[in-house]
């Protein structure tokens, strides 16, 4: 008698979910040089140039990670002490920390509440004479208004960083790429996004000067790099001189391994399945709430293109049939839902950028004074889209890996719409 076998296969049995492409082969290429292979021949310099070319622009420099980037891009504006940037107020708080960074003050955006993303309204309401920048984020796989917005930054004559960490092959409705229509587009690839090596990020932009400072500030400020070239020591023999000088601009140590360029490499290869299941997965989203009057997707403008890093919906069950975003996220976990998050705090409700405002303190445990320059600087927002809409969006997960998971993903959905709405009609009744 044969044995009988479970082939039920979960996400906790499956190995390499991610990772099915060269990554293996182009780790043992890196690992087999004793990773000595030079930036520009190596996997560093592979990574740059097939990242400009699927995008389409001159340059691209990559980067330890995702918040670096934004780091080297307002840097590389020359954004300083006395600039305002201009942020939306709904993101993650390392967009507010870069700016922090720079000594600069992050002036926050409202959102709209269709698209909850930055409002180009509300930015020009917000410029001053300080203004230096505006910092646009792709939320959730959706592409801003960049016509207003480029328009708006025309007019004013102000630099435009597009952070595009959960927006990979994004489009508007002229079918620009998100990333490529500001100045400078900045990627992540930290290990929830479209595609990752762990922690890393990368730099797009067509402005040679640009990437020159960008590329120069991320890798301590060699005066050998390039535009489009990473290479820190291009004759060892000068290099090993007494005499020679190596750095003529400052700079971090932002630069990515060899080893995690291989990965995103090999990921890179992989974009377009990837962003292609994120949109099929989120039609299947939007097929199961068909005629449900209390979930609200993000709203697509005509023509623009959503990979749906995640599928977001604003829950207005409380007003509408009296079911609270917890119970929602608790019966749809009930039915086999994988997860149910909520978005990310507005920046200026963080804790530590709170803090930071009332006591220009970067730690709460010290009297330090590091962060003294924005000590009741980060002034009153006023931003009442994103602060009504913050706590009712929920985000479902677009990864899964195969039609089956899917599928018990979509049933959960599904059954906890058809839930409630049943209980809200026997209560009416």
């Amino acid at each position: 008698m044969k044995k009988k076998t479970n082939n039920k296969t979960t996400a906790a049995t499956v190995r390499g979910r991610r990772f099915r492409g060269n990554e293996l082969k182009y780790l043992k290429q890196v690992l087999d040089s004793d990773l000595k292979t030079n930036s520009r021949r190596g996997m560093i310099g592979d990574l740059e140039r097939k990242f400009a070319k699927r995008f389409g622009v001159q340059y691209a420099i990559s980067s330890n990670s995702g918040t670096s980037t934004l780091h080297q891009a307002l840097a590389a504006f020359g954004v300083g002490p006395g600039d305002e940037v201009i942020v939306p107020a709904l993101t993650v708080v390392m967009c507010g920390y870069a700016i922090v960074q720079m000594h600069a003050k992050p002036v926050y955006a409202d959102v709209d509440p269709r698209t909850f993303l930055i409002d180009p309204a509300d930015i020009e309401r917000k410029i001053t004479p300080k203004t230096k920048a505006i910092m646009v984020v792709h939320l959730y796989g959706q592409v801003c208004d960049m016509e207003r917005i480029m328009k708006i930054a025309k007019k004013h004559d102000l630099w435009v960083l597009e952070d595009c960490a959960e927006c990979f092959l994004g489009t508007d409705s002229r079918g620009r790429l998100g990333g490529t229509i500001g100045d400078v587009g900045s990627f992540s690839f930290e290990g929830t996004k479209v595609i990752t090596c762990g922690e890393g990020g990368i730099l797009t932009t067509n402005n040679k000067e640009l990437a020159v400072r960008m590329r120069k500030f991320g890798a301590l400020g060699f005066k050998t790099l390039q535009a489009s070239d990473a290479q820190e020591m291009s004759n060892p023999l000068a290099f090993q001189d007494p005499k020679y000088l190596r750095h003529d601009s400052f700079g971090y140590n932002y630069r990515i391994a060899q080893p995690l360029a291989a990965i995103a490499l090999a990921q890179l290869e992989r974009l377009d399945w990837f962003t292609k299941k994120r949109v099929y997965i989120a039609r299947k989203y939007l097929g199961a709430m068909k005629g449900c009057s209390w979930l609200k997707p993000q709203y697509v403008p005509p023509g623009y293109t959503n990979t749906y890093w995640t599928f977001v919906v604003l829950f207005e069950g409380k007003e509408k049939i009296g079911v609270s975003w917890y119970e929602f996220r608790d019966m749809f976990l009930e039915f086999g839902g994988d997860k149910c998050r909520s978005v990310f705090a507005l920046i200026y409700n963080e804790p530590s950028m709170i803090n930071l405002n009332k006591t220009g303190r970067y730690f709460m445990d010290i009297d330090d004074k590091q962060g003294a320059l924005h000590k009741k600087y980060l002034a009153d927002p006023k931003c009442p889209v994103a602060e009504s809409i913050q706590p009712k969006l929920m985000q479902f997960t677009t990864n899964q890996l195969s039609d089956r998971e899917t599928a018990v993903q979509i049933a959960a959905f599904k059954k906890t719409i058809q839930y409630f709405d049943k209980k809200s009609s026997e209560h009416k009744k």
